[in-house]
């Protein structure tokens, strides 16, 4: 039986799909990068993940936070200690059950989230102001979907558009 054609080039082509969305990745990891220059001594781009997983989780269990970044339990510890001993992370028991202990952040380590957030929101959006009407929407489309396929949350700054179903 022969090998159906794949399309070249086309939205349909992974290769060229996945080509865009790894050029784009880079453009997004040198605007984080840049970011987080100010607090770079304090914080790695791994542990500001953390922060960020933190912040819009609220406080989180080791385990969970390990799963949700997709690391060993032992490398998030030794994550959460850094941040521990930087002033940005905290550790508390969970007064629903006393043999658990929750991570949470510090208002030192919310301050940062912030400052962090609001530089690379102002580098996004000045890369997002040169894009035509059109392209924004298709933007928002495309990458709202990527972020879904990859268990990524919804931006927690972000109100409910028409048509959300409140999803977010």
């Amino acid at each position: 039986m022969p090998e159906r054609e794949k399309p070249v080039g086309g939205p349909d082509d992974v290769d060229e799909v996945t080509r865009a969305v790894l050029a784009a990745s880079r453009l997004l990891v040198a605007v984080s990068a840049r970011s987080l220059a100010e607090v770079e001594e304090r914080v790695t781009l791994p542990q500001f993940r953390m922060l960020m997983v933190l912040s819009t989780r609220g406080a989180t269990k080791l385990v969970a936070l390990a799963e949700h970044l997709r690391v060993a339990p032992s490398t998030a510890m030794r994550m959460v200690d850094r941040l521990i001993a930087a002033g940005l992370a905290d550790r508390q028991t969970n007064p629903g059950n006393r043999r658990e202990t929750l991570l949470t952040l510090t208002e030192e380590g919310r301050r940062t989230v912030e400052h962090v957030s609001t530089r690379r929101r102002t580098e996004v959006a000045a890369i997002v102001e040169r894009l035509a009407p059109h392209q924004r929407a298709a933007l928002v489309e495309a990458l709202t979907a990527f972020s879904e396929a990859g268990g990524e949350p919804a931006d927690p700054d972000r109100a409910p558009g028409p048509g959300s179903g409140g999803r977010r």
